[in-house]
């Protein structure tokens, strides 16, 4: 089971960065280091937020908890963003980020659970 929370931690940390990297790029941002952290803090820190609302730890590739991690990501990253780094939370943006976390920090817990359910299929 420990596997399975480092996993899923990993995999939702990766997802909210990946987020970032990409709309860094695409805006044509400075692609160092510093600026990276320095956008992806306010989601990171709601990622962190969430897992504790969600206890993710409990079931970390559950639906539910995706759901939660999701939501609790979104929008503790957009009011941290806004009120604690004073950055633009344009309503374009809030959609991006939705339909992106959405889909990602969901979309790897199903193929996991898919996954999951296959082998204990084929061991059966």
């Amino acid at each position: 089971m420990q596997h399975r929370v480092s996993i899923a931690a990993g995999l939702d940390a990766f997802v909210v960065v990946g987020f970032v990297a990409i709309g860094r790029r695409n805006h044509d941002e400075d692609p160092g280091v510093v600026g990276l952290v320095e956008t992806a803090a306010p989601f990171v820190i709601g990622l962190v937020v969430a897992w504790l609302l969600a206890r993710a730890w409990r079931d970390p590739w559950g639906w539910q908890t995706g759901a939660l991690v999701w939501i609790a990501t979104l929008v503790a990253g957009m009011l941290l963003r806004r009120f604690v780094f004073d950055e633009g939370t344009a309503a374009s943006f809030v959609m991006v980020a939705t339909g992106f976390l959405g889909v990602f920090l969901n979309g790897w817990r199903l193929v996991a659970r898919m996954l999951a359910n296959r082998r204990s299929a084929a061991a059966a």
